[in-house]
């Protein structure tokens, strides 16, 4: 990787240099069932992009932590930059991975072995130390063929699964770790459809990113197949380079056909290429396939309607394919999933999330094993008779690891995750003080130590306050300039919301404020808002927005600002902006399209202007099928109301967007221009919906301010 020349630093430089503060943090972290090895990626350092792959040893006696290099991507390939695959480029995408090197990592059960991928070259690494504790890293490239991506180990990690192209291969890997006996296991001759690859709706929308699963004793796979070939094609040029050709995309957008998935078992890996392999069957119905889990417990797929309103848990017989419904979830408005669900205990007990009394509560074979108060997001472990789950309680900007039944808490933060061997656990927790990862015993609670961070230090210092407001009780957080020495006797106001379902601006975490500090310090109050539709309140808060993504939205910014600002009365509501990204462009751009009285400017990021451009699998889950229904898209279209803009409006959009394809801007522009409506519109080229180029970041910024 060739590094570019430092120039003097600024936060929004310093923000886009360090992916948003992402480099140099620990994560995806497999921790091995004897408890003696924690696996993670992370890079050397703050604004170093290449991941590696580390292993923290615990010592039997737990008296020493000791971390070591596994892989590096320096060490394993001369050259970094050559061409990562097309279908990998995507699943970056999906995932919003924006480092480089060793990005993704899959291990056997035992967690002995590691497979990788380095810009489409695929590697196995052993993550035993030598016995005498020094490092010892036995690595070879697996397979010589270019173009790999999402390898994964065997549970015995005596083979390995491979996505090249279209087609899914296996290799066996003798005791040296070196490739032998590497053979086809599914491909198609029509290059639209693909095998073991997740669909665009599966990663973008339902956080499924794989698209094959090993049987747990190694001998059979089990695999989707992708026909895109019903979907529509759309085509992203750069129009800053015209002699390249317009890249083509298969995008479901809402009303259209979606990519036809089907699994396949294939009962035996060695003759799968010869034919042997069963058809899984369930009702046409439920076209959705939102999750594969192939345990000890048994093969089971989730499989969903199109409208969402109808979640399926289907037991499959591995042996005919054919499959029983185990349970059935219905909603009026749509069903919620939360992750880590559905699992199974060591005694075949099934644990499931379903909302009861406004909560998302925790069932065991069917009775519930939650408090009435716990409003569960995730679960995150499963062993015995306990069940780690991660949770609002108190409110709804900080969530808590418990431990149940006995609701022992193991982490508090504004985000918090566990990841569990046996006994030993990493709670990941991120807080108003700092960002921390700790190693402790789950069993016992005693801290062991922890794995270190090379974050950089922000150049802001984020002090938001926290407060339910309005008469909603709305969770807003407002930022002041942090320069005590300048009397602020009235600021012009910033709103920066995202508003939208499935993420949260309001938390309890230091690191979610960066931005928004460095905008306050720029002289304006920043005010931001999580109003219906944003989880972490409830159920019917979150579902408040079913088939109207604007007013209610919209409504909630508005009591929002006017409740933050009878509390500081600092706040000049004479001078009041909004800005935002993706969703929260849609609603910055609304704001001043509908309530031109509260704000009197925006800056709107890739913003979604149409809904009948965006995707179905999030689109249709909020707004209904637009071909059955067109009344709830012709509400939230800001091109029917482009004819009300009065105030100063400023688009910005990534060119090479294939999620807010740029269509969404260029089509609300052409209806600005049409209703002789004066704006601004900044293109980037070559940019997709993350901008992680220095310059350009920086200069967003800059602009966004001015």
């Amino acid at each position: 990787m060739r590094q570019t020349e430092r120039v003097a630093d600024t936060f929004p430089r310093q923000y886009a240099r360090t992916r948003r503060f992402t480099l140099g943090d620990p994560r995806g972290f497999r921790v091995s069932p004897d408890d003696l090895r924690v696996v993670f990626l992370r890079s050397r350092g703050g604004s170093d992009p290449l991941t590696c792959v580390w292993v923290l040893d615990v010592g039997p006696e737990r008296a020493a932590l000791v971390e070591r290099l596994v892989s590096d991507p320096l060490m394993l390939m001369a050259d970094l930059d050559g061409e990562l695959p097309a279908a990998e480029r995507a699943r970056r995408e999906r995932l919003r991975e924006s480092a480089d090197g060793i990005t993704a990592f899959a291990t056997d059960q035992a967690v002995t072995r590691a497979c990788f991928t380095i810009q489409g070259q695929l590697f196995v690494t052993s993550l035993l130390p030598e016995a005498a504790g020094v490092q010892h890293v036995v690595q070879q490239r697996a397979v010589g063929l270019a173009g790999v991506f999402d390898p994964r180990l065997s549970p015995d990690g005596s083979q390995l699964a491979y996505l090249t192209g279209n087609a899914l291969r296996v290799c066996r890997l003798d005791p040296d770790l070196r490739a032998t006996d590497d053979r086809l296991v599914a491909a198609d001759d029509d290059p639209e459809v693909t095998w073991g690859q997740a669909d665009f709706n599966a990663a973008e929308e339902f956080d499924r990113y794989r698209g094959y699963w090993w049987a747990p004793d190694s001998s059979a796979i089990v695999a989707a197949r992708v026909d895109n070939r019903p979907v529509q094609r759309w085509h992203i040029a750069d129009p800053a380079h015209p002699e390249r050709e317009p890249s083509v995309h298969r995008y479901p957008a809402a009303g259209t056909a979606n990519a036809e998935v089907t699994l396949t078992i294939f009962p035996t890996v060695d003759t799968a290429s010869e034919g042997g392999r069963l058809e899984v069957q369930w009702d046409p119905s439920l076209p959705y396939l939102i999750e594969v889990l192939w345990t000890e417990a048994g093969l089971h797929v989730v499989v969903m309607d199109r409208a969402q309103t109808r979640q399926t848990l289907l037991r499959v017989d591995p042996t005919t394919g054919t499959t029983t419904v185990t349970t059935e979830t219905t909603s009026a408005v749509w069903v919620e999933r939360p992750p880590g669900t559905p699992a199974w205990r060591p005694d075949g007990g099934l644990v499931t999330v379903r909302p009861v009394d406004d909560r998302q509560a925790l069932f065991i074979n069917g009775e519930r094993s939650s408090e009435p108060g716990v409003h569960i997001r995730r679960v995150a472990h499963v062993a015995g008779r306990s069940t780690i789950v991660c949770a609002n309680t108190d409110n709804s900007w900080e969530q808590q690891a418990i431990m149940l039944p006995d609701g022992r808490v193991l982490g508090t933060g504004g985000a918090v995750d566990v990841i569990v061997g046996t006994d030993v656990a990493v709670v990941r927790q991120a807080t108003m003080e700092h960002t921390t990862t700790e190693v402790i015993r789950v069993s016992t609670g005693e801290e062991l130590g922890s794995i270190t961070s090379f974050t950089e230090v922000p150049l802001v210092d984020p002090k938001p306050t926290f407060a339910l407001l309005g008469a909603r009780g709305l969770p807003v957080n407002v930022l002041l300039p942090n320069t005590p020495a300048r009397d602020y006797n009235t600021l012009p106001v910033l709103m920066n919301p995202y508003g939208g379902p499935h993420a949260q601006m309001v938390i309890a975490a230091k690191g979610a404020h960066n931005t928004s500090q460095w905008l306050a310090d720029q002289g304006f109050a920043v005010v931001v808002v999580d109003g219906r539709g944003t989880p972490g309140r409830g159920v019917a808060f979150e579902q408040a927005v079913h088939l109207d993504l604007a007013q209610p939205v919209l409504d909630d910014q508005v009591e929002g600002l006017l409740a933050a600002a009878e509390r500081y009365p600092q706040l000049d509501l004479s001078r009041v902006g909004i800005r935002g990204w993706s969703f929260g462009g849609y609603l910055a751009a609304l704001a001043v399209l509908r309530r031109p009285d509260v704000f009197h400017a925006a800056v709107a990021g890739a913003p979604v202007t149409e809904w009948r451009l965006y995707d179905t699998g999030y689109t249709e889950r909020y707004l209904g099928n637009p071909t059955e229904d067109p009344g709830p898209y012709d509400r939230c279209s800001l091109l029917l109301e482009a004819h009300k803009l009065a105030r100063p409006l400023m688009l910005v959009h990534g060119l090479a967007d294939d999620n807010v394809v740029a269509a969404h801007t260029l089509q609300f522009s052409s209806a600005l221009l049409a209703a002789g409506k004066p704006h601004e519109v900044l293109p980037l080229s070559g940019v997709t919906h993350m901008t992680p180029q220095e310059v350009v970041a920086e200069t967003r910024l800059l602009l966004l301010v001015e």
